[in-house]
């Protein structure tokens, strides 16, 4: 029987973490390794869990993985920080894809329904150097049939403004949460269509960093 997570040339063995493919010569691997080589430093702010056989399992920093079992093995990381006292609201659940990348971003966030509109609220949210503040909290609307329709635009608080004192062109603002919150109208173009199956709240939070950045440029 041939492993779907070996190469074909016979030395090679493949694994997954997160959302990205690595490869090694040997069937044989530590935990450690593992979040090396995907960039998760220093590896003990990190949690590593093995997912795909059931109940999640948290590997060890020394603990060994043999890649040449049956499969393709699968991992996610985690931020070791804990959030003591955030009881974040969860109104609506999102597609596991969707919140596998939002508990690994290590930013709390939540689910709210306020008078029919569902949104994902993210907390302390990054912005690029160039704005009156380094983060913002940021909401995003989500329709009752994503993640076949588009996220459309994005929801800041405070209000963000250029320190240059140039003007950011396409705002409003909208009331939610007892907060006047700052609308970016941002439209994906004809040659960026949703593309269901593929989009999702992260490739969402792509084009908002890059018009972000692309205000301060």
């Amino acid at each position: 029987m041939s492993n779907d997570n070996h190469d074909n040339n016979g030395s090679q063995w493949r694994f997954r973490v997160d959302k990205n493919n690595f490869t090694v010569d040997s069937p044989s691997i530590t935990g450690r390794e593992i979040l090396i080589m995907a960039g998760k430093t220093p590896v003990e702010q990190y949690l590593l869990i093995l997912s795909g056989h059931g109940q999640p399992k948290e590997i060890s920093l020394d603990e060994k993985i043999d890649l040449s079992q049956p499969g393709i093995e699968r991992f996610r990381t985690l931020e070791r920080e804990c959030r003591e006292g955030f009881q974040g609201r969860k109104d609506f659940q999102l597609p596991s894809e969707d919140t596998e990348f939002l508990e690994a971003s290590g930013l709390q966030w939540e689910t709210t329904t306020e008078g029919r509109v569902m949104r994902v609220v993210i907390y302390n949210y990054p912005v690029p150097d160039g704005y009156n503040v380094s983060e913002v909290d940021m909401y995003l609307r989500i329709d009752t049939s994503y993640p076949d329709t588009q996220i459309d635009m994005f929801y800041v608080y405070p209000a963000l403004s250029l320190v240059s004192g140039h003007t950011i062109k396409a705002l409003a603002t909208e009331s939610f949460d007892g907060r006047i919150w700052q609308r970016w109208s941002r439209h994906r173009a004809n040659q960026n269509v949703w593309r269901p199956g593929v989009d999702c709240i992260e490739t969402h939070l792509a084009l908002v960093n890059q018009c972000l950045t692309r205000e301060v440029k």
